[in-house]
């Protein structure tokens, strides 16, 4: 997770993404997210991945704009189950292709991939299946998750990234989640402080296959469960 921070307020506008903006989100998700996997199987995979934002019901996707131009993004679930069921039923095959044809042009990542992930996509495809972490248990109620949120440069400490935040916080209350969730890196780099800074509450850590910790952090939201 990246956010661009907060500070005096200036002019933007935040709408839902279009697969017209999916090229910018791309080039930001290669900006600031290089070294997770997706976007190490280069732009084509990501763009489709990016797609299923977009189509999903159970999913969300915000553009924010100053001016004409995007200064920010943020992509994030809603219903976890529902939009892996989305993206199952429309998007399996294309997903599929698209990253056995950047496989087999990376064959040092395809290697990694093999060794790493392979019986743990294999799961994903399963009805439940089990996570290997080190997390406090979650309570009930469906957890929506933020997946990725970034601010262009020159657009930060103008409020951008806490109102995508927001946006989707709200939406996620709106439909009755239990909470809100996200990772962001452990270390320095990560924005674990901002995020408790704003009420966010760390429920431990995991590591990813390459070795980096990453911190997981809750949004409890208030009047979980009723029907709106």
């Amino acid at each position: 997770m990246r956010d661009g921070g907060a500070g005096e307020p200036s002019p933007f506008t935040i709408r839902p993404m279009t697969f017209e903006d999916i090229p910018f989100v791309v080039a930001e998700h290669l900006r600031y997210f290089p070294d997770g996997f997706f976007a190490r199987l280069g732009t084509a995979f990501l763009s489709a991945y990016c797609e299923t934002y977009v189509t999903s019901p159970d999913a969300r996707g915000y553009i924010a704009q100053v001016g004409h131009q995007p200064a920010g993004f943020l992509v994030g679930v809603i219903d976890p189950a529902g939009h892996r069921g989305h993206v199952l039923q429309a998007h399996r095959r294309r997903l599929a292709m698209r990253a056995l044809t950047a496989l087999a042009v990376r064959p040092r990542v395809a290697a990694h991939f093999l060794r790493t992930r392979l019986g743990r996509y294999a799961r994903k495809l399963l009805p439940s299946r089990t996570k290997e972490q080190t997390l406090s248990p979650t309570p009930p109620g469906v957890t929506a998750v933020l997946a990725h949120v970034a601010v262009v440069g020159h657009a930060r400490s103008r409020g951008i990234g806490a109102a995508l935040v927001t946006g989707f916080v709200a939406e996620a209350a709106d439909a009755g989640c239990a909470r809100v969730s996200l990772v962001t890196l452990a270390d320095d780099s990560g924005a674990g402080p901002y995020y408790e800074r704003h009420g966010w509450v760390p429920r431990g850590e995991t590591r990813t296959p390459e070795g980096r910790r990453l911190a997981t952090y809750d949004f409890p939201l208030p009047g979980a469960g009723e029907v709106h």
